[in-house]
């Protein structure tokens, strides 16, 4: 089982690793055009909310609700049954879905004065900021409709990772990133107002993922014509579970929601740098935290159906000291290599080398939560596979509220640093709830030897950060080369840090098993 998954997990990550890699291409282009001023703030305004919509809808609670449940199909029922439940799931959902993007492309207004309130009252006034309320409500009538491609293409996902078939789904965010470069490039700068290139890109991105999965779900037999089924068994079972989900999985998104609404009231710049630092944490994130949580969740359903408890508790063991395993690195990475990564990815253009500092600041509130991102991923597939969601519910809401509060005591000092520390510190509290009461339930097992492997990737972490530390050079230093010289001394320090890290582990003996 352990060598199934990794090998999953690893098709998972490389065909991640090529859309992340395309993301940051894509970012460095935005970065270049647009910095971190005014326009970006309200483009990354524009595109977050689609985003978020999608989370609830597609990849996060559906994906959690929707995958167990075919899974029980998949091995109970025949493939007539199976294509019939995917039939009215994504009739029934598609026209919640369809109505919901329309209402949100009609009432834009509304919706970007509910999420950028500051921005509203300023226009609301006629203050000098009201033109960002205006802007942020045309680009939204035009990336709103992504939330309905991406729903299917979320759907058609899930199905084919239900199947084992993990690279396609893993593969297509690719298209969006290659859109949105090619209307950058092409179209952005010959528009007056680059960011509606962006905006554009957005749309045909989200339209041609959708195409992309459609002739696989027909070699798999499963594309089928969508039906309406509000009352049927499957569908009542799926959004039953679905509802408490939308809090559950989503609760890392609606805290940078909150965090998006907050910052329209800060200096501007604040909701760029929130996401430039947001976007180098969402590389490890997704390469290792969401990869191992996407291929454990069929799994795990599986033992589940099967009632195999000890497996099912070895795969989430698994699962969890993976993610340790690639995270702990990775987060230290972050922590350390922070401004030297902004100046290399993103300082060009109209990105400057002030822009990269007031990034490397959240990127190192962000960057300390890294490992709670991963493990809460990983850890609520323990709920969700054995279609438990209630629970996660009380701990996502416990999280956000925590959030909230955060916000409030930290933003008054911090500014917008102090929005992600308190995101950070939601994430560690749903991460130890989630583990608490998986302990609790005799899911999560202590297995020997887990003390000692923590503690030896503990060392190897700590022996990686000391090399990286003495070669590090100054901030100055990075200021005065040119981008090849810094790219290349990146890369040195990043391989070197691999190295130590890899090298420590061998010395140490950790299995990988």
């Amino acid at each position: 089982m352990s060598k199934q998954l990794a090998r999953s997990g690893l098709i998972v990550s490389l065909m991640t690793l090529i859309s992340r890699v395309l993301g940051l291409v894509r970012d460095v282009v935005i970065a270049n055009l647009m910095g971190a001023g005014a326009a970006a703030d309200v483009f990354f305004f524009a595109n977050k909310i689609p985003n978020f919509l999608r989370r609830l809808f597609a990849e996060g609670a559906f994906a959690q609700a929707f995958v167990p449940v075919l899974t029980e199909y998949k091995q109970g029922r025949t493939l007539s049954e199976q294509k019939l439940l995917i039939a009215r799931v994504s009739g029934t959902l598609g026209t919640l879905v369809t109505i919901v993007t329309l209402v949100g492309v009609i009432a834009s207004p509304i919706v970007a004065a509910l999420f950028g309130t500051g921005w509203f009252l300023d226009w609301y006034h006629d203050g000098p900021q009201g033109h960002k309320f205006v802007l942020a409500s045309d680009l939204l009538r035009i990336t709103f409709p992504y939330l309905w491609f991406i729903t299917f293409t979320a759907l058609a996902g899930a199905i084919l990772n239900t199947l084992g078939r993990f690279a396609v789904a893993a593969f297509t965010p690719v298209f969006l990133n290659i859109a949105i470069i090619g209307f950058a490039i092409w179209l952005g700068p010959h528009l007056e107002q680059p960011e509606y290139a962006l905006a554009w890109g957005v749309f045909v991105g989200g339209a041609v993922q959708f195409l992309f999965q459609l002739p696989f779900l027909k070699r798999a037999g499963l594309l089928v014509r969508p039906r309406w089924a509000w009352t049927d068994p499957g569908v009542t079972k799926i959004r039953t579970l679905m509802i408490p989900a939308l809090f559950g999985v989503s609760v890392s998104q609606i805290n940078l929601l909150l965090d998006t609404l907050i910052a329209s009231f800060l200096m501007t710049g604040s909701i760029s740098w929130l996401y430039y630092s947001d976007r180098l944490l969402e590389f490890p994130l997704g390469l290792f935290g969401i990869a191992i949580a996407t291929v454990i969740l069929p799994a795990l359903s599986s033992r589940h159906v099967d009632k195999s408890a000890e497996e099912f508790s070895k795969t989430l063991d698994w699962g969890i000291r993976t993610v340790v395993l690639l995270g702990l690195p990775a987060m230290a990475g972050l922590l350390v290599l922070a401004e030297p990564m902004l100046m290399v990815l993103f300082m060009r253009g109209e990105f400057t080398p002030e822009d990269a500092r007031f990034a490397s600041y959240s990127l190192y509130a962000y960057g300390s939560g890294l490992l709670s991102f991963m493990l809460v991923k990983v850890l609520a597939t323990g709920f969700y596979s054995r279609q438990d969601t209630k629970r996660p519910v009380r701990y996502g809401i416990i999280a956000m509220v925590t959030n909230m509060v955060f916000n409030l005591i930290l933003a008054i000092p911090f500014g917008y640093v102090g929005l992600a520390i308190a995101t950070s510190l939601s994430a560690a509290i749903n991460a130890g709830l989630l583990g608490y009461h998986l302990w609790r339930d005799g899911v999560l097992k202590r297995y020997p030897g887990t003390v000692t492997y923590l503690v030896k990737v503990t060392v190897a972490v700590i022996a990686m950060v000391t090399v990286v530390l003495v070669l590090l050079p100054t901030r100055e230093w990075w200021l005065t080369v040119d981008f090849m010289t810094r790219a290349w001394q990146l890369a040195v320090l990043i391989g070197a840090g691999a190295a130590t890290y890899g090298i420590c582990l061998l010395v140490l003996r950790v299995k990988f098993r």
